[in-house]
């Protein structure tokens, strides 16, 4: 996959019609140089509000703000040319009532030039959603395990164990599908409760810790390149140990400044090659 600087970008509509069809390819960005490689591969990169833990350090992502996501999804969007660029709507800036998820939503896109929000939540946030996309908002959807809840479920586990809980997580579904969300990302469920939500609603989805069925999935991406080593999520797979090869290099780098064998006569001005 390429794209040159006249390729369009992936449109929200043409994501909405892969239901079904060929797996959407996501991945997390957030800065403008890993979205200028990420970007020929993916169908889609998502700016999330992981980038409070992985480039920020938090312990949570609800220290992230509404000015961070902005910033690094105008980063994100100037790295790339091809991919369908999402942010995330930060904790505190849509719950408070849908005219209030309208402001900021609108300011996302208008100063990050992204296609898309993502918002957390079922059917408490349906009229949110509802009121975005009708005021030509395109909206992901997110369910299961919500990270900006994480306070009130207790911590970053699976959920949909229970019948009961996997049937509210089947409503949210239905309910953010409904409201007009063009995708929907399921997080950290039980493998057959996100493919039956994948065979329940009409949109596409977006499987992170879900199930091979969904539509599409999506990474933390500095989890699979073994750039973030805090922990490892069960549903990660890592791709690549970079990290290792960053501490790799840096002992590397030091080891030759000590030893004054960096800079060589070939990283100098003004010293002839012999």
């Amino acid at each position: 996959m390429s794209a040159s600087k006249d390729t369009p970008r992936v449109s929200v509509p043409a994501l909405r019609a892969r239901k079904g069809g060929e797996p959407i390819v996501c991945l997390t960005a957030y800065t403008t140089p890993v979205a200028r490689l990420l970007d020929p591969h993916v169908d889609l990169l998502l700016v999330g509000d992981s980038l409070g833990m992985v480039i920020y350090g938090f312990d949570s992502t609800l220290p992230v703000t509404l000015d961070m996501m902005i910033s690094h999804g105008a980063a994100v969007v100037r790295g790339s040319r091809h991919a369908c660029v999402v942010v995330d709507l930060p904790f505190g800036s849509y719950q408070e009532s849908p005219q209030v998820a309208f402001r900021n939503a609108a300011r996302v896109m208008a100063e990050s030039g992204a296609q898309a929000v993502k918002v957390e939540g079922g059917l408490e946030m349906a009229e949110t959603v509802a009121y975005l996309t009708t005021r030509g908002v395109p909206v992901m959807g997110h369910v299961g395990l919500l990270p900006q809840s994480v306070n009130a479920l207790g911590g970053y586990k699976a959920v949909g164990r229970d019948p009961e809980a996997a049937e509210r997580i089947r409503a949210d579904a239905r309910a953010i599908a409904d409201a007009g969300a063009f995708s929907l990302v399921i997080e950290g469920t039980m493998e057959s409760l996100a493919r039956q939500i994948t065979e329940d609603v009409t949109i596409p989805t977006i499987g992170i810790g879900a199930s091979p069925a969904c539509d599409g999935q999506v990474l933390v991406s500095d989890d699979m390149f073994g750039l973030f080593g805090e922990f490892q999520p069960k549903f990660v797979k890592r791709y690549a140990q970079l990290g290792t090869a960053i501490g790799e290099a840096a002992a590397t780098y030091a080891a030759e400044v000590k030893a004054r064998s960096f800079p060589g006569p070939e990283h100098c001005f003004g010293i002839r090659k012999a």
